[in-house]
């Protein structure tokens, strides 16, 4: 039996792996090989100012130290432009998104006119000024209408017909996205209270976080999302997202011989977003981004990944480590005591021969973790 399980590893190439994002490496591969699925890796270069040049490069070469090697041709989400250009020209038609000319200090001082004042580390919630027009600005970014009164979802709608653990549904009356993560449990959070209305391009020009992932997820025909607990709280947005745009998922191979999972080893100095070529294999990736169905009330039928968030690394000062906080680049000197490392943050037991036997000792750990047999 094929299986139609399709995850992915979705570095930002800020800098070289750090001990943190093997962790999430690691999970999400060995996630794909429980369910004999396919490990894709899209390097999520769209916020360009921050990448390092070179260092795509050296992530990818990391994990094929660590015999973390994907299925298909990653791709790079700075040449999906016109992906999220077509999604973004959806939401416009259906009136789903409009252009905000508010700046974060405008967005600060409408809050304090309500006697609201921003707290440390949060950002406040959008409140929804430019909704109906620019009042004399300029548009500055582009937002995504949310709550009931977008439409997006429909109050007592039934919910999507979904498995229950799959299942993103809003609240018969008090607009709460509910949804599941595999290690977490249940979530909710109010996206249009604690969020509000969230950008999909930047004042800068660049395409927002939400939306490029969003539309990724959907050409690739992402069907389970495992990544580190510090992107949880995106989860809610991009659901409301994918509900919003109705994505159909289309993701096709074209190869006179296609390649066997694990088998396919990523050419580092040639390659692109949409195709990537191989020993004359060729990869393409193409998204279908129109409704198949005519209004916007009945997208919320769109089934949504399978998430799983795993743990977090932490450095000495109890701060998740990560590139911002300066956190040291692998060690791969010895691959086995990296992964080792990063197993046990997963709950693993430790391996003691090589990387290789380590992986595949790994796999009948995490089926029985975390997708245990009924």
């Amino acid at each position: 039996m094929v299986s139609s399980y399709r995850g992915r590893f979705a570095p930002s190439p800020t800098g070289p792996l750090h001990a943190g994002s093997l962790v999430a490496a690691l999970a999400s591969w060995l996630d794909a090989r429980a369910h004999s699925g396919v490990w894709l890796v899209r390097i999520e270069d769209v916020d360009t100012p921050r990448c390092i040049p070179g260092a795509d490069t050296t992530i990818l070469q990391q994990l094929a130290l660590c015999g973390l090697v994907p299925d298909e041709a990653p791709v790079w989400q700075s040449q999906r432009g016109a992906l999220y250009q077509q999604a973004l020209d959806q939401l416009v038609r259906n009136g789903l998104a409009y252009p905000c000319g508010c700046s974060r200090k405008d967005i600060e001082e409408t809050w304090a006119a309500r006697g609201v004042e921003p707290t440390r580390h949060s950002a406040m919630p959008y409140p929804g000024t430019c909704r109906d027009g620019l009042h004399g600005r300029a548009a500055r970014a582009w937002r995504l209408k949310v709550g009931l009164d977008s439409g997006i979802f429909k109050k007592n709608k039934p919910p999507a017909p979904a498995p229950p653990a799959q299942a993103a549904i809003n609240t018969e009356a008090n607009n709460i996205l509910h949804w599941h993560d595999r290690r977490l449990g249940a979530q909710q959070q109010d996206v249009a209270r604690e969020v509000g209305d969230f950008i999909l391009k930047r004042a800068d020009g660049l395409w927002a976080y939400q939306l490029a992932v969003v539309v990724d997820d959907a050409a690739q025909g992402i069907t389970h999302i495992v990544r580190g607990e510090d992107l949880a709280d995106n989860t809610p947005r991009q659901i409301v997202l994918q509900q919003a745009l109705g994505a159909c998922r289309a993701w096709s191979v074209e190869s006179e011989n296609q390649p066997q999972r694990g088998q396919f080893a990523p050419d580092l100095q040639a390659h692109s977003m949409a195709m990537g070529q191989k020993n004359g294999e060729k990869w393409t990736a193409a998204v279908d981004l129109q409704p198949t169905i005519s209004k916007p009330d009945r997208l919320l039928n769109v089934p949504t990944p399978h998430y799983l968030h795993t743990p977090l690394v932490r450095a000495a000062d109890g701060e998740k480590l990560s590139k911002q906080n300066g956190a040291q680049p692998l060690d791969l000197a010895d691959p086995l005591a990296a992964l080792n490392l990063a197993a046990a943050m997963l709950g693993l037991p430790p391996a003691a021969s090589d990387a290789a036997d380590a992986l595949r000792q790994w796999v009948p750990a995490w089926q029985a973790l975390y997708n245990p047999v009924p």
